[in-house]
């Protein structure tokens, strides 16, 4: 396992040549730019959010500065879930599978030399688009909503070598499942990982977003397996999961480790023999990491689907002191009669509404630590804790745990 401590990255080095879809694609903001550059941008950027929103760091134990930013353990091929749309670059031309371009949401370039993936991605990328061509499928027209080919989805478990793939279409004409399934086998001898499961998500809804209507499991199974911090989990076709699995484990290492006693006692966590909530908890990670030294964890997360995840995980790993509740948090919240001790969130990019922050800080916790996807929403609601409820952010971390694109995590704990 990584030095959760290390700042630094092992592939600074050697970088790659620019990545041949620079030009088009619209997944990379920093390709051409030295990552060390990327990095010291992102916690400027950080740092500037918290400013320009008026947060209070000035009980920081450390100040934060930009290059303070914890830079990626790897910056190359290390996204283990890609969702690549059917389309074209020019209206009429060829079908395309990848990426939307940049400022043309309707061009779809082809990124079978993605740096971000593993190789094997791309190689089954190329794989499905050549069957789909030499089959004649006509790609799903998002405006008229007419065609069949709609979405290929790829997921890797990077500690298990598992690859599930799922192909999305329409139910507008016949898909041939059998001679898809053939073809995916026939790429598995070039691959470095093993294809254990081959799905045919059927999507009839108008909205760009996947929606499985129905799913068939052509080969296989349709769960990969995954490991984080000792624990496995099985995520399924359409389960949340961390996207860069030794920076996620690193980050919720790091940022566990910042629930100390209140003794300062660094040979045990703040939080053993305690109960936590976990709120926002997805599939349940963070919850059964707490759980090995918790006396309770209860996680609340409004996917059904998630919260049925993270009680299977929970299983498997043998934890018994797990309670997960489906809901929206504000709502959610009133069905435990379990008072917390510890408060952890980790809510989605749009942040945490006011209600829902009201209702979190009634409880007067101590501590709530606060793990972040977007900078901007954690500032205000920082912001908000602090006016209203004698919050103080006491230590803030920054993390690319995403090169190349514009995305940084923060981890903050909040202290009365």
């Amino acid at each position: 396992m990584a030095d959760f401590n290390d700042k630094g990255t092992a592939e600074c080095v050697n970088p790659l040549p620019e990545c041949p879809h620079k030009e088009f694609c619209g997944g990379c903001i920093y390709q051409g730019v030295p990552y060390e550059e990327q990095a010291l941008a992102k916690g400027e950027e950080v740092l500037k959010l918290m400013h320009s929103k008026g947060a209070d760091l000035s009980k920081l134990k450390e100040p934060f500065k930009s290059e303070d930013i914890f830079r990626a353990p790897q910056i190359y091929h290390y996204r283990n879930k890609m969702e690549y749309t059917f389309g074209d670059l020019e209206k009429g031309g060829e079908m395309t599978l990848g990426m939307h371009q940049k400022k043309r949401f309707m061009s779809i370039v082809t990124v079978d030399s993605c740096q971000l993936v593993h190789e094997d991605f791309n190689i089954i990328l190329r794989a499905v688009l050549d069957f789909c061509i030499a089959k004649g499928y006509p790609k799903y027209n998002a405006k008229n909503h007419i065609g069949l080919m709609r979405n290929l989805i790829i997921r890797w478990g990077q500690r298990t070598g598992e690859l599930l793939v799922n192909v999305v279409t329409s139910s507008q004409m016949e898909f041939d499942e059998e001679a898809f399934a053939a073809a995916l086998k026939n790429v598995q001898e070039k691959l470095n990982n093993t294809i254990i499961g081959i799905l045919h998500t059927i999507n009839d809804r108008l909205a760009d977003a996947v929606y499985p209507d129905k799913v068939k499991v052509l080969e296989g199974r349709d769960y990969y397996n995954e490991e984080i911090c000792g624990l496995k989990f099985k995520v399924s076709a359409f389960s949340f999961f961390q996207t860069n699995i030794p920076a996620v484990e690193r980050l919720y290492m790091n940022a566990l480790s910042l629930l100390r006693p209140e003794d300062g006692s660094e040979d045990e966590t703040g939080y053993s023999g305690k109960t936590v909530f976990d709120l926002f908890c997805g599939t349940g990670t963070i919850s059964q990491i707490l759980a090995l030294k918790a006396k309770k964890v209860v996680g609340i997360e409004i996917v059904e689907d998630a919260v049925e995840s993270a009680k299977a995980n929970a299983t498997l790993n043998g934890l018994e002191n797990c309670e997960f509740i489906a809901g929206d948090v504000f709502e959610a919240i009133d069905r435990t009669t379990e008072k917390p001790n510890v408060i952890v969130v980790d809510p989605p990019r749009m942040g945490i509404l006011p209600k829902a922050l009201d209702k979190i800080a009634a409880y007067g916790t101590k501590e709530i630590l606060y793990i972040s996807c977007n900078p901007k929403t954690l500032a205000e609601n920082i912001v908000y804790l602090q006016e209203y409820y004698g919050y103080r952010a006491r230590v803030l971390q920054a993390y690319d745990n995403f090169p190349f694109s514009k995305h940084t995590e923060c981890v903050c704990l909040l202290r009365k």
